[in-house]
C-alpha cells in the first residue's frame, strides 16, 4: 500500500488487529481518517480472514494491510509492532471507534507514563430498547480505570506505549488474555500505568445473550490460564467461582443506579443478566477446578 507523504517516516503506528469483521474494521478506519493523522502509520494486520479485504483496501488506499497466518490478537499485534520502527505505539481493535481527537491525544498523553490506557464508551448496535446483554454491558463494560487504577492492568483495544517499553516486556502471549498478561508483566517490571479519561474510543455492546456467553467463555479460559496450577492458585480459583453468586448480590445496586439505563424494563432485564452470567461463571470456574473442559 502507498502511504501518506505525512506518513513517509512516521513516528508513531495505529496497529489494529483483525480478523473478518469488514464492516466494523471500516467504521474504524472511517473514524481513524477524521483524525490528525500526520506522522502516523495506520497499520491493519489480519489474521488471514476468510472475508474478502479487496473492497475495504480499496476505499483506504492509504492503508497498510499485512497479513499474520498465526491466529489470535496477540500474534497480530507482534506482527504490527514488527513491521514498523516508528518509536510510538498507538494499539486499538477493529472493532473500536476512535473519537476524533484520539491520535492528538494519544501523542500527549504518551511522554506521561509507559503505558497508557484509556477510556472506552459503551455504545449499541441495536436500536432501543436495549436487551439484557446491552443493558449488563452499558453498566458493566470496560471500565478501564478500575482496571488500571485498581486492578493494576489495562486492555490493549485502547493503549498507548513505546517501542524500547514492548521490546523489553517482550511479546503478547497468546493463549491467555494477552493483554492483561502483558501490561501486568510490564508493570511487574517497574513501568508506569496510568489511565487517562481524555483518550476515547467506543465498542460495541454484546447485543444478546449468546455474544456475552461467547466473550465471557473465553475470557474464563483465558484468566484460568493466568491462574496458576498449583493447589493453592486451584483454590483460590474455587472461592472466587464460588463468590460469582454473591458479586451478583453486591453489584446489583450499580444497576439499579445506573444513569446509562433507560426504564424498569432495561434495569429488569440487566439484571436477569447480570445473575445468569455471574452463575454461569460459577459453574464454568467449578469445572475448571476439576479438570473439566467449559
Amino acid at each position: 500500500m502507498v502511504m501518506d507523504t505525512a506518513t513517509d517516516t512516521p513516528d508513531a503506528v495505529v496497529i489494529i488487529p483483525h480478523y473478518n469483521d469488514t464492516e466494523r474494521l471500516e467504521r474504524c478506519l472511517s473514524a481513524l481518517m477524521k483524525n490528525d493523522r500526520a506522522g502516523v502509520d495506520i497499520l491493519v494486520v489480519d489474521n488471514n480472514s476468510t472475508q474478502p479485504l479487496e473492497a475495504v483496501q480499496e476505499k483506504f488506499p492509504n492503508i497498510r494491510f499485512v497479513v499474520e497466518t498465526e491466529k489470535g490478537a496477540a500474534a497480530a499485534r507482534n506482527r504490527g509492532v514488527r513491521e514498523t520502527t516508528a518509536p510510538l505505539l498507538f494499539f486499538i481493535d477493529a472493532d473500536c471507534v476512535a473519537a476524533p481527537d484520539w491520535l492528538e491525544t494519544a501523542r500527549k498523553v504518551a511522554p506521561m507514563a509507559d503505558l497508557i490506557g484509556g477510556r472506552v464508551d459503551v455504545f449499541d448496535e441495536t436500536p432501543p430498547p436495549r436487551s439484557g446483554a446491552e443493558g449488563f454491558e452499558a453498566v458493566f463494560a470496560f471500565n478501564f480505570q478500575n482496571y488500571i487504577e485498581v486492578q493494576g492492568f489495562t486492555g490493549a483495544g485502547n493503549l498507548v506505549t513505546r517501542r524500547d517499553v514492548f521490546e523489553d516486556v517482550g511479546d503478547f502471549r497468546g493463549g491467555v488474555s494477552e493483554d492483561l498478561d502483558w501490561s501486568t508483566r510490564a508493570v511487574a517490571m517497574g513501568y508506569e500505568l496510568i489511565y487517562r479519561s481524555d483518550l476515547i474510543v467506543s465498542h460495541p455492546s454484546r447485543s444478546d445473550w449468546v455474544a456475552l456467553r461467547h466473550k465471557w467463555r473465553r475470557m474464563t479460559q483465558e484468566l484460568y490460564a493466568t491462574n496458576g496450577m498449583s493447589g493453592w492458585a486451584r483454590l483460590r480459583w474455587a472461592l472466587r467461582a464460588f463468590a460469582m453468586p454473591v458479586s451478583a448480590v453486591v453489584h446489583l445496586p450499580r444497576v439499579l443506579r445506573s444513569s446509562k439505563l433507560n426504564g424498569s424494563g432495561e434495569r429488569l432485564r440487566a439484571i436477569v443478566t447480570l445473575f445468569r452470567l455471574r452463575l454461569q461463571r460459577m459453574i464454568w470456574m467449578i469445572r475448571q477446578v476439576i479438570g473439566l473442559s467449559i
